[in-house]
């Protein structure tokens, strides 16, 4: 009995009166009824003028220069470099979700896999932008390219931006082929149910033939699996890089080996965060609560939990190091970030990230919607401000004080922060409307096992 009790079955995982022919009714009735939501113009109209913003700020940038930007000497990087690895570690959470939770034939990311990949690519999408936007000159972005010019010049491969290049558009390749692979049998269900000519030809042409034939499944089934093993090591490959921009220099509060697994751990928080920002409003609006259960947002909690604790050791160890370095640098640099000009910042990321998430031991708070999006919101808000603390504090006094200077955020740095969360909802919005956000033919596997299981 206990060991039933242990395990996740699909009666867990999906409530309600289900069959194989009422799910795909319900998932497929958002995308092909017609009936949008109110709530999904409102969204999506604050979204779009999100986006406008952006483009203002970027064509105000593409004009006059980095110079609008808060950045200066010392702070040489601001908002930009903070996005960028904001975003970045957003988009680790479809990833996991999606691959490394398959391989461990974990049953409850079938209800939240498909919307937490879209999630990943929307937000590689607006971390890719912020390192060309840096460049100050983004015209010549090809130089991190290596391609075979006649000059000879060859890009500098010690260089992080080439890092960045390389980890960057590995990942956002290979998520882009899981998501879409993952959405062929979807889209042969949303040709087959859909009533409009246009529509019809449309999926039918993004199902690439698909006929449910045996040889198709056991095709798509060993090309799902090859990209879910592809894109496991790049959960922690990317953030890696990432961290590897910062653990390569001599600067204070960057120079440490720590950064790579203490990035990779802080990039599933936040992400998980992400997904529980996403999933609730969805189920919410589209009376999902019976495909995206209690039991999902709980398992998503505890891994929530898990990774903050990972994190919380992350802080720890970065702040005795400092001490037991007995370095005076690296003891003045978390000096400066505990009671320096910035000090709020630390404390604000300490309370968002580790005091506040400790609720999660509760059940009660793990089951409580509305006590989780919260929560979700806070952890998100606090990952940013580490990002935040880690690229300005650690700058802003390094080792000459006659350079020491403060970073003041111009209106266009909020501006371009603002923007990419538009450009980021925007795409979710149509997605969630063009899209399956729900997969189709995994949720029918579960009902069918349900029924199964059903005495």
């Amino acid at each position: 009995m206990a060991e039933h009790d242990n395990k996740t079955t699909a009666a867990d995982l999906l409530h309600g009166d289900y069959t194989y022919g009422t799910v795909t009714d319900k998932i497929s009735a958002v995308v092909l009824s017609g009936r949008t939501p109110r709530s999904w113009y409102v969204g999506f109209a604050i979204a779009f003028a999100l986006v406008m913003l952006l483009l203002w700020a970027v064509t105000y940038l593409f004009v006059r220069g980095v110079g609008i930007w808060g950045i200066d000497i010392p702070v040489a990087w601001g908002f930009a470099i903070v996005n960028f690895v904001w975003w970045i570690g957003i988009g680790h959470a479809g990833t996991l979700i999606s691959a490394i939770l398959l391989l461990l034939r974990q049953e409850w990311r079938t209800s939240i896999n498909r919307f937490a990949e879209a999630m990943t690519l929307f937000a590689v999408a607006c971390a890719g932008m912020f390192p060309l936007l840096h460049l100050g000159r983004p015209e010549y972005f090809y130089y991190l390219i290596p391609y075979p010019a006649t000059t000879g010049v060859w890009p500098q491969f010690r260089s992080p931006l080439m890092w960045d290049f390389f980890a960057v558009s590995t990942y956002a390749t290979v998520s882009v082929l899981f998501w879409y692979v993952g959405l062929i049998p979807d889209m042969a269900t949303l040709r087959d149910r859909a009533t409009g000519r246009f529509a019809q030809i449309t999926y039918g042409i993004l199902s690439m033939g698909w006929r449910g034939s045996a040889r198709h499944w056991l095709r798509y089934q060993r090309a799902y699996l090859i990209l879910a093993g592809l894109a496991t090591p790049l959960v922690v490959s990317v953030h890696s890089i990432v961290s590897l921009d910062f653990a390569v220099s001599i600067v204070p509060g960057w120079h440490s080996t720590i950064f790579p697994p203490y990035f990779v751990a802080g990039a599933i928080y936040s992400g998980f965060a992400m997904v529980l920002t996403i999933a609730i409003p969805l189920r919410k609006v589209y009376s999902l609560q019976d495909l995206v259960t209690i039991r999902h947002l709980d398992n998503m909690a505890k891994v929530m939990l898990a990774s903050g604790m990972v994190v919380a050791y992350g802080y720890i160890m970065e702040t005795f190091i400092a001490w037991y370095s007995g370095n005076i640098f690296e003891q003045y640099m978390m000096y400066n970030r505990m009671f320096g000009p910035y000090g709020w910042c630390y404390w604000l990321l300490i309370a968002c990230n580790i005091a506040i998430p400790q609720l999660l031991w509760f059940r009660a708070m793990r089951r409580s919607v509305p006590a989780l999006f919260i929560l979700a919101l806070v952890i998100n808000v606090g990952m940013w401000l580490e990002r935040f603390v880690i690229v300005v504090v650690s700058l802003h006094r390094d080792h000459l004080p006659s350079s020491w200077g403060m970073y003041y955020p111009t209106v266009w740095d909020w501006a371009t922060l603002l923007g990419s969360l538009g450009l980021f909802a925007a795409l979710l919005f149509v997605f969630i409307r063009l899209l399956p956000m729900i997969s189709i033919f995994e949720m029918r596997e579960l009902v069918e096992e349900k029924q199964e299981q059903a005495p």
